[in-house]
């Protein structure tokens, strides 16, 4: 268990967490600000990524499980993105569809948040997020962070207009 908060643990993927992270990133309705569903092929590549981020930076997208029954319900972590040119420490997180509006995310991120103060000694932390996701960017703002910037980042060859959101550790 890398994290815990009062309702979820947050751990490293394996790849016994195939089927529920498909269940994720194979969703058009968790994944439309992305504007792509991903296939098995895919998701594999999602998931040994992120285990290879563990590896590589000792963090990245962790599993998000519910204390209550041991679902995993969400992804939720710290990855190395570029934006405009600088690479960042961004806060990301995709969930089920079914646990949206319970206050999973922010939960979530919040615990982020403070492991990358506190145990990756960051001064700042990001939010890369599509300008067409309010629901993100509702969530950036309750985790204290404030619209810094903006960016097109490339997804399958389409270039998506982005909003950067930061927080410094104070």
């Amino acid at each position: 268990m890398i994290l815990e908060t009062e309702r979820l643990y947050l751990r490293e993927m394996n790849q016994g967490d195939f089927e529920s992270l498909r269940k994720i990133i194979q969703d058009k309705d968790v994944m439309y600000a992305y504007e792509h569903v991903y296939d098995d092929d895919e998701v594999q590549e999602w998931l040994d990524k992120e285990m290879q981020r563990y590896k590589t930076h000792g963090f990245g997208m962790w599993a998000v499980v519910l204390k209550e029954n041991d679902t995993m319900i969400g992804q939720c972590g710290i990855t190395m993105q570029d934006c405009n040119v600088k690479r960042m420490l961004e806060l990301g997180y995709l969930f089920q569809k079914e646990y949206w509006h319970k206050g999973y995310a922010i939960e979530a991120v919040l615990a982020c948040k403070e492991y990358a103060f506190k145990h990756l000694n960051t001064y700042e932390i990001f939010s890369i997020i599509r300008e067409t996701n309010i629901a993100s960017q509702n969530v950036a703002r309750k985790n204290g962070m404030f619209l810094t910037g903006r960016c097109i980042k490339n997804f399958h060859g389409k270039d998506m207009p982005h909003y950067i959101f930061s927080v410094t550790n104070t």
